[in-house]
């Protein structure tokens, strides 16, 4: 290999980023996805300096003193704090640099968008990766990111139908002939299940319980339809009568009665962009079958569910988590050729 094409290959080290409400995920070109960490920072709030991103910050989330503070700022997809939301990004981006070569030119970035966002929300995102250091940013909606991760023919003239169940929203499309024919998008996903889970705790035990522990909780016994054998965790939590730490068992027919609003809320867009779709697409929806992503994806039984409310066959993709970030990797590979599925922003 010449000089020159090492040099090409190793330092202009092009990302696609999956930037999530509750994870981010980075792919390097030519190395796969090397970050997969929370979308969390912790911040001191009298110097506003950053002291942990990722991984470190979620393991001080409701753990830390008063003068730091833990941030989500992701919120339903969208940036809720722009210069949190840049350090973070710049954080990622440095990680990924060689550091023997300081010199090394920038890269180009593409970034993951809901399909229901506003312009103005689209151009935070592209101010913020172009802040953090990004030589140039492409801007994919995460529906046709997810079709493309989850393998499905986006280029022919036939009807795919993709639910990316994230942290922060649901994204609903029906894709035919590279790009997007009917789209819904709701800002409810995995962080809404959590808190219906909190809010029930709290409802019938009369236990305060955090969004971690929430997260524990759904990730063991959660499901959206009876289980042949039902399940039961110990759960921790603070009493609110008391004060005192207090240890109980919770099934997995509560929870999952906990979580029908949101449930539902996702059975609801499923079945209104099914509504919307044109028949002939319908038929190959109904010939193929609806593919599931994302982590919300994994929830028990969802896809059991899913065939009931809709009469129709439903898949879990084999990478439902990282669906997403392969897509958009995958854009960044050919972004010649899949220009037209990416916004350009400069």
């Amino acid at each position: 290999m010449s000089v020159v094409r090492w040099f090409k290959n190793r330092l202009f080290c092009d990302l696609a980023i999956d930037l999530g409400t509750a994870n981010t995920l980075v792919y390097l070109k030519g190395k796969g996805i090397i970050i997969q960490e929370p979308s969390i920072v912790v911040v001191n709030k009298q110097s506003g300096k950053v002291e942990a991103v990722g991984g470190r910050a979620k393991d001080m989330l409701g753990k830390t003193p008063t003068n730091i503070l833990a941030i989500k700022p992701m919120q339903d997809g969208v940036i809720a704090d722009f210069e949190v939301t840049e350090a973070m990004l710049r954080y990622f981006i440095n990680k990924t640099r060689v550091k023997r070569f300081p010199w090394q030119p920038k890269p180009r970035v593409v970034v993951c968008v809901p399909s229901g966002v506003t312009e103005v929300e689209k151009r935070a995102v592209f101010e913020a990766t172009m802040q953090a250091g990004a030589r140039s940013a492409y801007l994919i909606e995460e529906p046709m990111a997810a079709a493309i991760g989850a393998g499905l023919p986006i280029q022919e003239p036939t009807g795919n139908m993709v639910v990316d169940i994230g942290g922060g929203t649901t994204e609903v499309a029906v894709i035919s002939l590279g790009g997007i024919v009917v789209a819904q998008s709701i800002r409810i996903g995995g962080d809404e299940f959590d808190e219906a889970i909190i809010t029930h705790i709290k409802k019938e035990y009369n236990v305060l319980i955090g969004e971690r522990t929430a997260e524990e909780i759904k990730f063991e016994i959660g499901s959206a339809y009876p289980l042949s054998e039902e399940l039961d965790v110990e759960v921790r939590g603070r009493d609110l009568m008391t004060g005192l730490p207090r240890t109980f068992q919770v099934s997995s027919e509560e929870i999952r009665m906990a979580i029908e609003e949101p449930t539902l809320a996702i059975i609801q867009a499923i079945k209104g962009t099914l509504e919307k779709t044109p028949p002939e697409l319908s038929s190959d929806i109904m010939e193929y079958g609806i593919v599931l992503t994302g982590g919300g994806a994994l929830l028990r039984a969802l896809d059991e569910r899913l065939r009931m409310e809709t009469g129709m066959p439903v898949h879990v993709s084999e990478n439902a988590l990282i669906n997403v970030v392969l897509g958009s990797a995958q854009a960044l590979e050919e972004i010649d050729v899949l220009k037209k599925v990416l916004t350009v922003s400069r």
